[in-house]
């Protein structure tokens, strides 16, 4: 079954800090993993050189419950407000704990506590450091008309899976750094472990 777009419609966001814009929300048939994946078509994408583009995989505890033991919230939020003034796309992957699951996300938050890190607590669950695979984006960005993108992502695994895809990314944009008390030791996992572009600040 080849990859389509199966509905489109538009959706009023609103944060928490008061931010508001419109998406347009893609949703696809076909996709590789069955998963129901979402497009959000941001600002002016049709004008757009080159859209920018930021697959998100889905925090439930940090983009809904705006848990501090990550950055996933303020990063979508982030994203969402970048994308908009420039004309992209957000593609909000259903790949909860870097492709885990969410319960099992928890029980290695449990881990933690007793001492992993994020990493250290998926290998001692029997999983790997990062299960996503991002072929699924890249046939949602063709289905959607694209073929160049510039990434925004700390996250050097993106653009490398992306590429490996046939997918153009032209360039590579960092988002923030959003560190706290609660979650700089997680941020400091992702610099060692993964080569995650984070500057993080000397103290938190």
């Amino acid at each position: 079954m080849s990859v389509g777009i199966r509905s489109r419609v538009t959706v009023p966001l609103r944060f928490s800090d008061g931010y508001r814009t419109t998406a347009e929300v893609v949703t696809f048939e076909g996709l590789t993993d069955g998963k129901e994946h979402l497009a959000l078509a941001l600002g002016d994408v049709a004008n757009a050189d080159v859209p920018l583009v930021r697959p998100h995989s889905e925090c439930l505890t940090g983009d809904v419950f705006g848990s501090e033991r990550c950055d996933c919230g303020p990063q979508l939020r982030e994203a969402v407000e970048r994308i908009a003034t420039a004309g992209g796309y957000l593609l909000y992957l259903r790949q909860e704990g870097r492709g885990i699951g969410l319960y099992a996300k928890l029980d290695a938050y449990a881990l933690q506590d007793l001492g992993m890190d994020t990493y250290e607590a998926n290998r001692a669950l029997g999983h790997a450091d990062d299960e996503r695979d991002y072929t699924a984006a890249a046939q949602m960005l063709t289905a959607l008309g694209v073929t160049s993108v510039d990434l925004l992502t700390n996250n050097p695994d993106k653009a490398a899976q992306l590429r490996a895809l046939d997918v153009d990314v032209r360039s590579v944009l960092p988002t923030g750094v959003h560190a706290s008390d609660a979650n700089v030791r997680y941020l400091q996992a992702k610099v060692s472990h993964t080569a995650h572009t984070i500057d993080l600040p000397l103290a938190v």
